[in-house]
C-alpha cells in the first residue's frame, strides 16, 4: 500500500465569489434531481454541498433576525442533509481505502466488500428521504427568502459581530483539542471551524476574498482526520486484517496520514503568525464589540417589530432622558451597564406586536427573555432588558408581578428605575407621528423639569405623559413638571439687512 501524501495546493487554490441564497436554493432543486438517478457519489455530494450552504445561510440569517421561515428551512434541509449523510460517510471511506491501498491487498478488498454493502442499504434510506423531501415547499422558499434576506446588507457591522461570536467558539475548541489531541476534540473544532467560515463565506466578502482558501484547507485537514479516525475504527469493527502484521501496517498507515494532516494544521495554526491572529484583526476589538453587539440586537427588533421606526424614536428620547438624570445625579447605582440594557429595552420593547397587539409588552418580555445572548450580552442581562419592556406600559411594576421576583432586589431597583424612564418616553411618542424629538432635563426647587420640544399640554398626548411619568416620580421621590422646550427661531431680516447683504 502507498501513502497518500499531503496535497496543501488546495489552499492556494483561487476561488469565486460565493453566490446568492437565491442561486443555492434552486441549486438543492437540481442537485436533487440528479441524485434520484441513482445515489451516486458525486450527485450525493454535490446536493449536500447545496442544502449545506442553504442552511449555513439560513443560520446566520436566523441568528440576525429570528424569523422562524428561515429557521424551518434549515430544520427541513438538515432533515435530508443527516438522511445523506450515512451514505456519504461510506461513500468517502470507499475513496479513502481506494487511495491508501491497493485492489490486490486482501484487507483492501474485505473493507470495500463490507462498504459496498453498507453502500446499498444506506442508498435506500437516502432514496426514501429523496422521496419524502418537500419540493413544493422548498420551492416557495426559493421566492419567499431571499427577499427577506435581501434586508440585511452582508458585510454588516452585525455580521462582523456574528463571525466574532463564530471565531471565539471555535478558538475555544482549538485550544482545547491541541490539549487532550482525542478524536472527539479534533471533530468538535472541525466543526467551529466550519461554522466559522460558512458565516465568513456568506456574508462578509471582503473577509471572504483574502481568507477563503485557509478556512476551506483546515476544515478540509480537520476533515480528513476524521474520515481517517472512521476508517481505522471500521477496519477494526469488521476485523478485516489477515493478520496482525497486516493490523500494525494499517494502523501505520493510517497515522502517519493523519498526523501529517495535523502537524500541517498545527504549522498554520499555532504561534506569533497563527491564522487565528490573522482572522481576529479583521473583526470587531475593544469598544467596537459593544457597537457591534448593539448592531446585531437593533437589527434583530427591527425584524420583528411592525413599527421600529417608533421604536428607535423611543430609544433616542429614552438615552436624552438618562442623561439627562445622569447629569444632574440621578442615575441608578449599579455593575450592570444600565444604558446598553435601557436601550436594549426601547429597540426592543414592541416586538411583540408581531403576534399580538393586546399584552404585546408581554410577549416582548418572553422573546427578549428566550433570546441566545449575542457576544457582549449574558443572560442577567437580557432578564433585565425583558422586565424593562414588560413594564413599559400596562401595570406599574410591583414585587408581587413574576418577572420583578425572579431579579435580586438591587437588579429589581434598576428594572424599576429603568421601566419608568422607558415607560415616559414612549408616551412622548404615543402619537407615533415624531413631533417630538427631543427633550432637556433641569434639578429646580426640589424638584425635576423636562422641557419637551414638540410637547403641547392641551393635547391627548400630555394626558398620557402625565399618566407615564409616575413610575419615575415614585422611583426618584422627586415631582416631574413637564413644559414645552422654547427652541428659538431664526431671526427674520429686515429689507435694509437683505440689501446690505446682497451688496456685500
Amino acid at each position: 500500500m502507498s501513502l497518500v501524501p499531503l496535497l496543501p495546493a488546495k489552499s492556494l487554490a483561487k476561488t469565486s465569489p460565493p453566490l446568492g441564497f437565491s442561486h443555492w436554493l434552486e441549486r438543492v432543486l437540481h442537485e436533487w434531481e440528479r441524485a434520484r438517478v441513482d445515489l451516486a457519489a458525486d450527485p450525493v455530494h454535490d446536493l449536500r454541498v447545496a442544502l449545506r450552504r442553504c442552511r449555513s445561510m439560513a443560520d446566520g440569517l436566523y441568528a440576525i433576525s429570528s424569523d422562524r421561515s428561515f429557521k424551518e428551512m434549515k430544520k427541513a434541509g438538515k432533515r435530508l442533509f443527516s438522511a445523506l449523510g450515512e451514505l456519504r460517510d461510506v461513500q468517502v471511506m470507499m475513496e479513502w481505502v481506494a487511495k491508501l491501498g491497493s485492489k490486490d491487498d486482501p484487507e483492501s478488498k474485505a473493507v470495500l466488500d463490507v462498504l459496498a454493502q453498507r453502500e446499498r442499504e444506506k442508498k435506500v434510506l437516502a432514496a426514501d428521504a429523496l422521496t419524502a423531501f418537500d419540493v413544493r415547499q422548498w420551492r416557495k422558499w426559493s421566492k419567499e427568502l431571499p427577499r427577506k434576506a435581501a434586508r440585511i446588507k452582508r458585510g454588516s457591522l452585525a455580521f462582523k459581530h456574528l463571525a466574532l461570536e463564530r471565531w471565539t467558539e471555535a478558538y475555544a475548541l482549538h485550544r482545547r483539542a491541541l490539549h487532550n489531541r482525542s478524536q472527539v476534540a479534533f471533530h468538535q473544532l472541525r466543526i467551529g471551524i466550519k461554522r466559522f467560515r460558512y458565516i465568513v463565506e456568506n456574508f462578509l466578502p471582503q473577509q471572504h476574498e483574502a481568507w477563503s482558501a485557509d478556512l476551506k484547507e483546515m476544515q478540509d485537514l480537520l476533515g480528513d482526520v476524521h474520515d481517517l479516525d472512521v476508517l481505522w475504527a471500521t477496519a477494526t469493527q469488521i476485523n478485516a486484517f489477515a493478520n496482525d502484521e497486516s493490523r500494525t501496517r494499517w494502523q501505520q498507515i493510517v497515522r502517519e496520514a493523519r498526523e501529517k494532516r495535523i502537524a500541517r494544521y498545527r504549522e498554520r495554526m499555532v504561534g506569533p503568525a497563527s491564522l487565528w491572529r490573522v482572522w481576529r484583526k479583521e473583526l470587531p476589538s475593544g469598544d467596537q464589540v459593544e457597537v457591534a453587539s448593539m448592531a446585531r440586537f437593533r437589527l434583530w427588533a427591527s425584524f420583528l417589530d411592525p413599527d421600529f421606526a417608533h421604536s428607535e424614536r423611543v430609544a433616542a428620547l429614552s438615552t436624552q432622558l438618562y442623561e439627562g438624570l445622569a447629569q444632574i445625579g440621578l442615575q441608578p447605582k449599579t455593575e450592570h451597564d444600565a444604558r446598553k440594557i435601557l436601550l436594549g429595552a426601547a429597540l426592543a420593547h414592541d416586538i411583540g406586536r408581531s403576534k399580538k397587539e393586546k399584552g404585546h409588552h408581554k410577549v416582548s418580555y418572553q422573546w427578549i427573555r428566550s433570546m441566545t445572548p449575542p457576544l457582549g450580552w449574558n443572560v442577567p442581562d437580557l432578564q433585565l432588558t425583558a422586565v424593562v419592556a414588560r413594564f413599559h406600559r400596562g401595570a406599574l411594576p410591583q414585587t408581587r408581578h413574576k418577572a420583578l421576583r425572579q431579579l435580586a432586589t438591587s437588579d429589581r431597583k434598576l428594572a424599576i428605575y429603568l421601566a419608568g424612564v422607558l415607560r415616559l418616553a414612549n408616551s412622548l411618542d404615543g402619537r407615533r407621528d415624531g413631533q417630538i424629538d427631543r427633550l432637556q432635563l433641569s434639578a429646580n426647587d426640589g424638584c425635576l423639569q423636562l422641557s419637551v420640544a414638540g410637547y403641547a399640554p392641551w393635547t391627548s398626548t400630555a394626558e398620557d405623559v402625565a399618566a407615564a411619568r409616575h413610575v419615575l416620580e415614585v422611583v426618584l421621590h422627586k415631582p416631574i413638571m413637564i413644559k414645552p422646550l422654547k427652541v428659538a427661531q431664526p431671526r427674520v431680516r429686515g429689507p435694509r439687512e437683505v440689501a446690505r447683504a446682497h451688496v456685500a
